[in-house]
C-alpha cells in the first residue's frame, strides 16, 4: 500500500492583487423539489441551494474567488466531477480569495496539501480522497502542521467518506458537456447543507 504523503506548501512574498472577479454567466437559484418531498434517507435537507453556468477555466476560477468570500474557518468544501470537469481550477480560484502561499495543484500524489495564509485569515487544506479509504478521520495520521477547525478544507473525491466530519458543509457539483467536444461549458450546482449555510445566498456574486 503507497505510503500517506502531505505537503505543506512553501515560499516567500506576497502574490499581487487578483484581479477582479468577473460573475459567471446565468447564475439561477437551483430548483426547489415540490412541497412535502422527503429528502432522501440519511440525508439532511439542503439549507441553500444554486446552480449556474460557467463557460471557461477563467469564470471557474472567477467563482472560486466569488465563493471564498462566503468560506470561514471549519468549513468543509466537497468537489465532485469527473476527471477535467474543474474542480481543481475552482480551488486554485479558492486559494486566491482566501489569499494563501503557494499554487494550488492537485494533491493526487500527496493526498493532502496545505496552504498556509498570507493575511492571517484560514490556511486552505487542499485533500484529495480518491485513496482515502477511512475518510478524513485517516487525516489525524497525515502529520498535517494545521488545525483543521482552524482551516478551510477542501476535499475533492470526498463524497461517501467525509460527510460524517460535520453536520455543515458546502457541496460543489460539476458536470461538464458529455461527448467528444471543445465546449467548455460546466454546469455548477451548489449546495450548502446544515446550519451553517441557512440563509447563505450562493447564487450572489
Amino acid at each position: 500500500m503507497e505510503a500517506a504523503h502531505t505537503d505543506v506548501t512553501g515560499g516567500s512574498g506576497t502574490p499581487g492583487p487578483a484581479p477582479a472577479p468577473a460573475a459567471p454567466a446565468a447564475t439561477t437559484p437551483a430548483p426547489a423539489a415540490p412541497a412535502g418531498t422527503p429528502a432522501p434517507s440519511g440525508t439532511p435537507s439542503p439549507a441553500a441551494t444554486a446552480r449556474l453556468t460557467v463557460h471557461s477555466p477563467d469564470e471557474m476560477r472567477d467563482l472560486g474567488r466569488a465563493l471564498a468570500r462566503l468560506l470561514r474557518p471549519g468549513d468543509l468544501v466537497m468537489l465532485t466531477g469527473e476527471l477535467g470537469a474543474g474542480k481543481t481550477t475552482l480551488t486554485r480560484g479558492l486559494g486566491e480569495g482566501l489569499g494563501v502561499r503557494g499554487a494550488v495543484t492537485s494533491p493526487t500524489f500527496v493526498i493532502a496539501r496545505v496552504h498556509p495564509s498570507l493575511t492571517g485569515g484560514p490556511a486552505l487544506v487542499h485533500v484529495d480522497a480518491y485513496r482515502l479509504g477511512g475518510g478524513l478521520d485517516e487525516m489525524e495520521d497525515l502529520d498535517l502542521d494545521v488545525s483543521l477547525p482552524d482551516s478551510v478544507v477542501v476535499v475533492e473525491w470526498g463524497d461517501g467518506k467525509v460527510e460524517e466530519l460535520t453536520d455543515d458543509r458546502l457541496h460543489v457539483v460539476i458536470d461538464r458537456v458529455v461527448g467528444a467536444t471543445d465546449d467548455d461549458r460546466r454546469e455548477v450546482t451548489l449546495t450548502g447543507v446544515g446550519a451553517r449555510w441557512q440563509g447563505v445566498d450562493l447564487a450572489a456574486r
